[in-house]
């Protein structure tokens, strides 16, 4: 059994910055490259940035890239998404999932486990 846990989601008001964070229990995340998506009620999930399994690689939406940054802390078994300059349309539902093939791909269906999901809320 693997769960994949998100915190750190929360209000903040337009310009802050919030710092979520990423473990799982059953598997080391040390072994599995990792992604975080985001998802708005209704809509498909859209991926937001990726980060291999030493951490030398990441890649961002272009709609992020300068503004949030991918990390992990490998003997802490945990990601972390940093996000500065938040905008009011970057509030969503956000997820961790990993990644069994390390291929950065943007497509959520090539993802195998997920979290729950911890909520971001921007205010204008």
């Amino acid at each position: 059994q693997v769960e994949v846990v998100e915190s750190g989601g929360g209000l903040v008001q337009a310009g802050g910055s919030l710092r979520l964070s990423c473990t799982a229990s059953g598997r080391s995340f040390s072994r599995f490259a990792t992604a975080w998506f985001r998802q708005a009620p209704g809509e498909e999930r859209e991926f937001v940035a990726h980060i291999s399994w030493s951490g030398a690689s990441t890649h961002y939406a272009d709609s992020v890239k300068g503004r949030f940054t991918i990390s992990r802390d490998n003997a802490e078994n945990t990601v972390h998404l940093q996000m500065n300059s938040l905008k009011p349309e970057d509030a969503d539902d956000y997820y961790c999932t990993t990644d069994p093939w390390d291929r950065a791909t943007i497509q959520s269906c090539e993802y195998d486990y997920w979290g729950q999901g911890t909520q971001v809320t921007v205010s204008s």
